[in-house]
């Protein structure tokens, strides 16, 4: 899923079994501040690589069994050792957000889901990793609805990732409904954007719809902290079609009114 914060969704919640939650919560702090990196404040591109390579050399003390140089890896170190977590993944978070820092325009969607792949999809692979739940179609659910909660926060996010020169939005397909850059810098939501975000919207429900057996799969509160995520993600894509896909001046997020509908439709 798309960091940010992680707004919209459940976070080493109470849903989650006690002995979860505190991995859960350096797994996702290692992530939004990896991410802090890449997107705030005013720092040039190279001092944002140079904060995401320190993370990588830590990572590789890690590897390499050394004591790391900064606290918060002692904690990854401890839960990736007790949990068998693949440090592969957290090179991957870096790599995506990296890649923020050199990268403004996606030729297609393979290039958007390729970025989903290394920026989402191993939170929720590092998560199974916990829950020892790794099979191939628990694997390729996770996937399925961490590509598609990326892909939520982009279009309630176009206005935020324009203004830092990023978009999401796949070129060939915003030339295919006839939308340009135009549409974004002027906040013009006519027929063509409509289309388009209508296209998308669909695209992601149908996303975490193919995933969502992996709340089936996995028992008792994890099973229900995942369905929770999901129909996270389709109630902000209702508000997007409920907004008439105008994400400029109507950004959907869930708001606390939000989640006794969530949680009811999750059980």
């Amino acid at each position: 899923m798309g960091v940010n914060h992680y707004e919209n969704f459940p976070v080493a919640s109470l849903l989650l079994p006690s002995r979860f939650r505190y991995p859960v919560a350096r797994i996702y702090r290692f992530a939004r501040d990896a991410d802090d990196f890449a997107d705030e404040g005013a720092d040039p591109p190279e001092k944002r690589i140079a904060a995401l390579d320190a993370y990588r050399a830590e990572l590789d003390r890690i590897e390499r069994g050394e004591r790391p140089r900064i606290a918060l890896f002692e904690d990854i170190a401890h839960i990736a050792r007790e949990h068998e977590l693949p440090l592969a993944l957290f090179r991957d978070l870096l790599d995506a957000f990296t890649q923020d820092v050199t990268k403004g325009r996606y030729a297609d969607f393979a290039e958007v889901r390729d970025y989903c792949r290394r920026s989402a999809n191993p939170i929720g692979r590092l998560l199974l990793h916990l829950f020892r739940r790794t099979g191939d179609n628990e694997l390729r659910w996770s996937d399925s609805i961490c590509s598609a909660l990326q892909l939520v926060n982009f279009w309630q996010d176009v206005a935020i990732d324009y203004a830092k020169n990023r978009i999401y939005l796949p070129q060939d397909e915003m030339t295919t409904y006839g939308v340009t850059e135009r549409h974004i810098a002027e906040q013009r939501c006519d027929g063509s954007w409509v289309a388009l975000m209508r296209f998308q919207i669909e695209r992601a429900r149908e996303m975490l719809r193919s995933g969502a057996p992996l709340g089936r799969a996995l028992p008792g509160r994890t099973g229900l902290e995942i369905r929770a995520t999901v129909q996270g993600g389709l109630r902000v894509l209702e508000k997007i079609e409920s907004a008439r896909y105008d994400v400029f001046r109507h950004r959907p997020i869930v708001r606390p009114h939000d989640w006794p509908i969530i949680l009811l439709r999750a059980l």
